[in-house]
């Protein structure tokens, strides 16, 4: 265990040259934009100095899925523009819509990916050889896709979901779970009811809260003073080197490197010990974080990496938005080369992110004839914008198409055992990201 010591000021980071803030931030911890003054703003550091990254023009939220009667109403629509603070370095969207919006009802269960379930089960294996604990708070708890698993360990925990339908699906399966969103108040409530957890897991949340500064200190209140903070967030840097574009959506309030999460966290109180480099959404981190204790070798390097990628600075980001460019022109030239040789095409899933894809892209479903997914929630309704319908899985094996667009290409081995059958008549499985890529009957990628 790394030596510890006493947070005396939250810009004291040793061997770091990444500034990290003291005291209060210059301003709240909300507000981007002001849109009535067309003023950008960070929402970390209050800087007003942001670049320009990658602008996708306007999208609804991704995962506002439209039922059959509502198909001749209009849709409202949301700028994309992700820009970078050239102060705190936090890559951020405007946050014109609200948490509320998206997470009262939710669409997604964590449960339907067996990938994700396994990789929950291992977290928590080696998360409790580390940390031991007593008591575990997981914010953003799903449908207890995590902590069924600490349960059956026998060990107390709780989970704060704040989306009710997918709360509910959680306490069916006998997790303990509070329907609401984190706050500092939430925290203090929590920790006076329940007492101090010994780890506090965030996994896929850290990114959809526009109150980062609030969110972190809801963290703080709930842990343990010498108690730990496991934090999952998709990693910025492989995002921009791989053009992993369409992660970039109206829940996804901002994206961390190492440098920029470690100030966010000091932000709360907190101090970022360790970071683990993860496969999971196509490059994850895990961040380790404690309310005492030093950073350890591991973050020095990934910040040491970051400085050579020149995510530290404006050079690191200037050549992203010619990648996205490069992923968008590919795969219409696929689509639209299918269609001229008769060839269907539909797709498989239906995740927040492949509607940023479908959005940006200007796919209709005439391109796509329509996508299948395993959460019966889904059937029946249509894609936010394209408006392409959404059917239950058994659908691909009736209609037997000429290709199956994988929208979840992050879980590129799970679904290519999931569809294997589709090469059973000639079919094709496509992965449109990092690069558009093709598997051929013979289970071998040929790349377009």
């Amino acid at each position: 265990m790394e030596n510890e010591r006493s947070l005396v000021m939250l810009g004291s980071f040793s061997g770091d040259e990444t500034p990290v803030p003291s005291g209060e931030p210059d301003a709240p911890g909300v507000a981007l934009n002001d849109p009535s003054s067309g003023v950008a703003e960070c929402r970390l550091c209050g800087a007003k100095d942001l670049l320009s990254v990658v602008d996708l023009g306007a999208t609804p939220p991704c995962e506002l899925f439209l039922t059959a009667d509502r198909l001749d109403a209009p849709e409202l629509t949301y700028p994309l523009h992700l820009r970078v603070c050239r102060e705190c370095r936090l890559a951020q969207l405007p946050p014109l819509i609200t948490p509320e919006e998206t997470f009262t009802e939710y669409a997604y269960f964590s449960s339907y990916s067996d990938s994700w379930v396994r990789h929950a089960k291992a977290y928590v294996d080696a998360a409790v050889g580390r940390v031991a604990p007593g008591f575990v708070v997981e914010v953003a708890s799903n449908d207890g896709y995590l902590l069924q698993h600490v349960r059956e360990k026998g060990i107390r925990c709780l989970g704060i979901e704040p989306s009710a339908n997918v709360g509910e699906a959680a306490r069916e399966k006998g997790v303990p779970t509070l329907t609401e969103f984190l706050t500092e108040e939430t925290g203090k409530r929590v920790r006076a009811e329940h007492g101090p957890a010994d780890l506090v897991a965030a996994n896929n949340v850290y990114a959809h809260i526009p109150d980062i500064v609030g969110f972190t200190r809801g963290l703080r209140a709930l842990v343990a003073d010498d108690g730990w903070v496991s934090i999952e967030v998709q990693y910025l840097a492989t995002l921009m080197e791989l053009g992993q574009y369409d992660t970039i959506y109206h829940e996804h309030f901002q994206y961390y490197t190492v440098a920029s999460a470690q100030r966010a966290l000091a932000s709360g109180g907190l101090i970022l010990v360790d970071v683990e480099l993860l496969p999971t959404h196509g490059g994850s981190i895990r961040l380790w974080a404690r309310p005492q204790g030093e950073p350890n070798a591991r973050v020095h390097e990934l910040l040491r990496k970051e400085r050579e990628q020149g995510l530290h600075s404006d050079e690191g980001y200037t050549a992203f938005a010619q990648r996205v460019a490069k992923v968008r022109r590919d795969l219409l030239k696929f689509l639209i080369g299918a269609a001229e040789e008769g060839k269907t095409v539909v797709g498989y899933g239906a995740p927040g992110k492949g509607n940023t894809l479908l959005n940006h892209c200007g796919i209709r479903s005439d391109l796509l004839a329509y996508t299948v997914d395993r959460n019966p929630y889904k059937h029946g309704r249509f894609t936010p914008g394209t408006r392409i319908p959404i059917l239950p899985p058994e659908r691909i094996a009736e209609d037997r198409p000429d290709y199956v667009l994988v929208l979840p290409w992050n879980l590129r081995d799970e679904l290519s055992e999931q569809l294997a059958y589709v090469h059973d008549w000639g079919g094709r499985l496509v992965f449109p990201i990092p690069e558009l890529d093709i598997v051929d009957a013979a289970r071998l990628e040929g790349r377009s």
